[in-house]
């Protein structure tokens, strides 16, 4: 599964895992019957990480935690590993940022040369998926809770990292 082949537009991104959710059938996100599994969400950040986790149903994403950048990206991908074992996820879903013409610019270059250190770094598989305006769907969601804007800054990123999370489950659950 890791690396992705060519990752160019949208398209390929998601396909480049081919399982989907069968509810119905009692099946879990990894498509076998009664073995459901967390998965986590991150959103990387140029000075923190959103996390976010999947209810062990694969139904619901919820936000989990700020990791502020530490300078190593070892210490980093170290921290998100424990984060895997605390909750028990199976799966890493690396937020895409692509160009707004679903072009791979240099921030989504970026994130694919670390999402490819970080599976390197860990057995779990690591899956990418496009995260444009994640962000701004997040900040727009805690503005209508009307909260500052320095409580806003201190979650923004684990807030988007389980909106895309909440589109990758959506997805996975519309294709199965």
């Amino acid at each position: 599964m890791w690396p992705p082949a060519s990752v160019s537009s949208v398209d390929s991104i998601d396909s480049v895992s081919a399982f989907g959710l069968a509810r119905e059938s009692g099946e879990g996100i990894d498509g076998q019957r009664g073995n459901p599994m967390r998965v986590l969400g991150i959103d990387l950040g140029s000075k923190r990480i959103g996390v976010a986790v999947s209810d062990s149903g694969g139904l619901m994403a919820s936000p989990y935690e700020v990791v502020a950048r530490s300078g190593s990206e070892t210490l980093d991908h170290q921290r998100l590993i424990e984060i895997a074992q605390e909750v028990g996820a199976e799966r890493f879903v690396v937020g895409l940022p692509l160009s707004l013409d679903g072009s791979v610019g240099p921030a989504a270059e970026t994130a694919l040369a670390e999402a490819h250190r970080l599976g390197a770094t860990t057995d779990l598989p690591v899956e990418l998926y496009d995260e444009r305006f994640t962000t701004v769907s997040a900040d727009r969601s805690l503005m209508e809770r009307n909260m500052k804007a320095d409580a806003r800054r201190r979650i923004i990123d684990k807030v988007a990292a389980a909106v895309m999370l909440q589109a990758w489950l959506d997805g996975k659950r519309a294709s199965g």
